[in-house]
């Protein structure tokens, strides 16, 4: 693979959505519910609106490099914004995302378990 710094932010989103949707299916998984119940619920964790909100609670631990890949994402251009979120939340969770995929592609596994353990304690209070 080329250099992880060198990737489209774009390319990074695609792969931070998986490993953020992965992450919320997992935690998910623990509360042992039927399937159709778990997945509205990461339905609820996974769109625009939370992980713009997801975004919020994280920003103040961010390193420098690291709020640069999420301001890369964010910057993304692009035409698709869904019906229930607005145009800065839906690139505020393209942000993030790219953050995700930057963070899993540099093999920051344990940074991106400490970044979700705290947007996870904060949005989980409502299972």
């Amino acid at each position: 693979m080329q250099n992880v710094n060198e990737l489209s932010a774009g390319t990074l989103a695609f792969v931070g959505d998986a490993v953020y949707g992965l992450l919320v299916r997992q935690r998910l998984a623990e509360i042992n519910r039927p399937s159709g119940e778990l997945h509205r619920l990461s339905v609820t964790f996974v769109n625009a609106n939370s992980q713009a909100e997801a975004f919020k609670i994280i920003e103040p631990v961010l390193t420098e490099k690291e709020l640069s890949h999420y301001k890369h994402g964010r910057n993304l251009h692009t035409n698709n914004v869904p019906k229930q979120s607005t145009v800065a939340q839906y690139h505020s969770a393209t942000g993030l995302e790219a953050l995700f995929g930057y963070l899993h592609l540099s093999g920051q596994f344990e940074r991106i378990n400490e970044l979700f353990e705290l947007i996870w304690q904060s949005a989980s209070n409502n299972l």
